[in-house]
């Protein structure tokens, strides 16, 4: 578990930048060929990875109906979740976009009792209750307005949430070699995010510093942090423990926010921030069981 947690970690620092990196992009750049660019990148860092380390080998064993599941769970949790996000990062502010989209957390564990038939306990709940409620009091502090772009941008970023949980319980469902899958993955997003992209926007000329920015959403955002992510979740032992981590994005998220785009933070993000971190060490702590069995097997030796 803890290298599952230093994944976790890194994760979090990384996905922070997500939000305010789109947001300065979408200024300028289409959504779908913000996402085709980036994700053309996070396919070719990982595949100079996989030939590196020599996981393109395990390629070659793949049946075609394991191909098709990579097309689908990047379909399912990439593509659609990306593209639900990059819009509602568009409608709303970055850090309101943000707080509404991790709700994904929970999904995960809503998906993960459903599906894994992991147990859902008392004190997971709590968990969840109270990171939860870090969420809503992020929320609260700049309510969403009625307009209809408005609105259009809260939904997007719940179904988005939906997506990227669902995504996160079938990958950990299916033993498939995360390197690989990732790849394949972040091919399906550049590949449907093209013909999406051809088919709605005029595309524009990428200059300068946005090759920066969209070369960093793509080889660490989007290979790095979620192949991370992925073997996190892959090796966790109980998957609610590592979704709660990612409760911590929204606030380095406003942290950076406030710096590079400008916008407030405000004193409620700090009380949020209490009770997000709450729930995370709350649901970290080891339960009666674990602590009854370290003690047994300290006496055994």
């Amino acid at each position: 578990m803890k290298k599952c947690y230093v994944y976790a970690g890194v994760t979090v620092l990384i996905w922070s930048t997500l939000a305010v990196t789109v947001k300065l992009l979408l200024a300028d750049i289409p959504n779908f060929q913000a996402l085709c660019i980036s994700s053309v990148f996070a396919f070719v860092f990982l595949l100079a990875l996989n030939i590196v380390n020599g996981s393109i080998q395990s390629l070659r064993r793949c049946r075609a109906r394991d191909l098709l599941l990579m097309a689908g769970l990047g379909f399912l949790g990439l593509f659609m979740y990306s593209a639900l996000y990059y819009y509602g990062i568009g409608a709303l502010g970055s850090q309101e976009a943000c707080i509404l989209n991790y709700l994904w957390p929970v999904m995960i564990v809503v998906f993960a009792c459903v599906i894994l038939k992991e147990p859902f306990t008392l004190r997971k709940l709590c968990a969840i209750l109270m990171s939860f409620s870090g969420i809503v009091v992020l929320t609260a502090a700049k309510p969403v307005g009625a307009s209809q772009s408005r609105l259009l941008g809260v939904i997007a970023c719940i179904a988005a949430a939906v997506c990227y949980g669902l995504f996160s319980v079938l990958n950990k469902l299916h033993s498939l070699d995360q390197n690989v899958t990732m790849m394949c993955i972040w091919f399906t997003v550049a590949l449907c995010s093209f013909v999406a992209g051809m088919l709605f926007e005029q595309w524009v000329p990428v200059r300068g510093a946005q090759w920066a920015g969209l070369a960093w959403l793509g080889t660490a955002v989007d290979a790095v942090a979620y192949l991370l992510w992925a073997l996190a979740l892959k090796d966790a032992k109980d998957s609610a423990r590592i979704a709660n981590f990612a409760y911590l994005v929204p606030f380095l998220s406003m942290i950076l926010s406030a710096v590079a785009a400008g916008e407030r933070m405000t004193l409620g993000a700090v009380f949020a921030l209490l009770l997000i971190v709450g729930g995370i060490l709350l649901q970290s702590l080891p339960s009666r069981k674990a602590k009854g069995e370290k003690r047994r097997n300290k006496k055994q030796f």
